[in-house]
């Protein structure tokens, strides 16, 4: 005669997970009224508790023996494995304290040179010493930028405070700074303070990280009815610079970026003559991985060295 047992699925979604930390108290205390008072409960209730879980466990988990109790030999078998499930939804639902130092991972930012030059050389001086584990690489922008955020092939890229977003897109303010208007020294209208029409009589380098190197100023000088020639559009801020250095061509960018390298390229800024000349730089990421603890500190980080670099 063959027997076949037939061993049904134990239906968790229907056990009271209540009981758990009284039957792990149970179990490590052996004792009713000591169990009760770490779990929070009336001895009354541990006692009813201690009544579902024989029950439950078909096995009545703690037997008297003299003035105490002592654990069955089911009991004492489950013993380990309930502590143990106890410490692992603690750590589930109790949240580790962030520790930049263990890190070790790759963090990919899309940025311009701009920001290479003037923010990465702090970041990666603060990185060798708090996140030694860290390693950053920098990519260019590109059409498909929000994309590669939204998928995690990017973790987070710079960004102008006014630039469009998509819906899911975090923006986080990185540091303010103000453009200005950037020539040769030597340049025939160096000397005086410009105009919005003196926009439309020299030539322009712009600087496009995608499109075509129109801008906000095209705009407002089209609102007065001027318009420019741009002889060069270039993805680079510092070919920017080195191109107006050795022509009559002006360019309008990071004030910060343009007196770091005023003296070496011999060049002369002046307030271009807009209403506002004030820009803030951000960091956007997906919504989805902002709240990661690393990307929360590394943002914190590039705050702080990016305010010094443009105070």
């Amino acid at each position: 005669m063959v027997m076949i047992i037939i061993m049904r699925e134990l239906n968790v979604s229907g056990l009271d997970l209540n009981l758990l930390p009284s039957l792990e108290a149970l179990l490590r205390r052996r004792n009713v009224t000591r169990a009760a008072d770490d779990v929070g409960l009336s001895q009354p209730a541990m006692s009813r508790a201690l009544a579902r879980l024989r029950d439950l466990l078909a096995d009545p988990l703690l037997v008297r023996a003299g003035a105490g109790y002592v654990l069955t030999a089911r009991a004492a078998a489950i013993q380990p494995q309930v502590a143990a499930l106890i410490g692992q939804v603690r750590e589930v639902f109790q949240s580790r304290p962030f520790d930049p130092a263990g890190e070790h991972r790759v963090l990919r930012l899309a940025a311009a040179d701009s920001h290479t030059v003037l923010i990465l050389p702090g970041v990666i001086a603060r990185l060798a010493i708090e996140a030694p584990g860290v390693d950053l690489r920098v990519t260019a922008y590109g059409p498909d930028l929000f994309a590669r955020l939204q998928s995690g092939e990017l973790d987070l890229a710079f960004a102008l405070a006014g630039s469009p977003l998509p819906p899911g897109a975090h923006s986080e303010i990185v540091c303010r700074d103000e453009v200005a208007l950037v020539m040769r020294r030597g340049h025939p209208a160096a000397g005086r303070a410009w105009t919005l029409a003196d926009y439309g009589r020299h030539p322009h380098v712009g600087v496009a990280l995608t499109g075509d190197g129109q801008s906000e100023i095209d705009a407002t000088l089209a609102a007065e009815g001027v318009s420019r020639r741009i002889v060069l559009v270039t993805p680079h801020f510092m070919a920017a610079l080195a191109a107006v250095a050795v022509s009559d061509a002006v360019t309008t960018l990071s004030a910060t970026l343009a007196r770091r390298f005023a003296a070496a390229f011999d060049l002369t800024l002046r307030t271009p003559p807009f209403g506002e000349t004030l820009f803030t730089t951000t960091l956007v990421s997906s919504h989805v991985r902002a709240s990661d603890p690393f990307l929360v500190w590394f943002r914190r980080l590039v705050r702080e060295v990016a305010t010094v670099a443009a105070p």
